[in-house]
């Protein structure tokens, strides 16, 4: 599988991506307490090393391949969600 399937894949996973809903929605929730920054990239990092270690066994690409790929399909799926956040409290007004 090459970095770019790899990537699509990770991007187009309905589990990383509903994971990443409930981590802006809880960030959102907590922000007075724990801030921003942590809370986001934490958890970023906690979906990119938890799906591959627990659900993709006998994959034949390599842990810290599949963790890598993870790392960068997170960060733009919420790049896009808090962006659609934004988008949606401004126009809410």
């Amino acid at each position: 599988m090459t970095l770019g399937q790899l990537l699509f894949s990770q991007l187009t996973d309905p589990f990383r991506i509903v994971l990443l809903i409930g981590l802006v929605y809880t960030m959102m929730r907590t922000r007075p307490v724990t801030g921003t920054l942590v809370p986001l990239a934490s958890g970023v990092a906690f979906v990119a090393v938890i799906i591959p270690v627990t659900l993709t066994t006998g994959m034949g690409e390599p842990m810290w391949r599949q963790i890598a790929a993870g790392l960068v399909a997170n960060s733009i799926i919420l790049g896009i969600v808090l962006g659609l956040w934004s988008l949606y409290n401004r126009l809410r007004g």
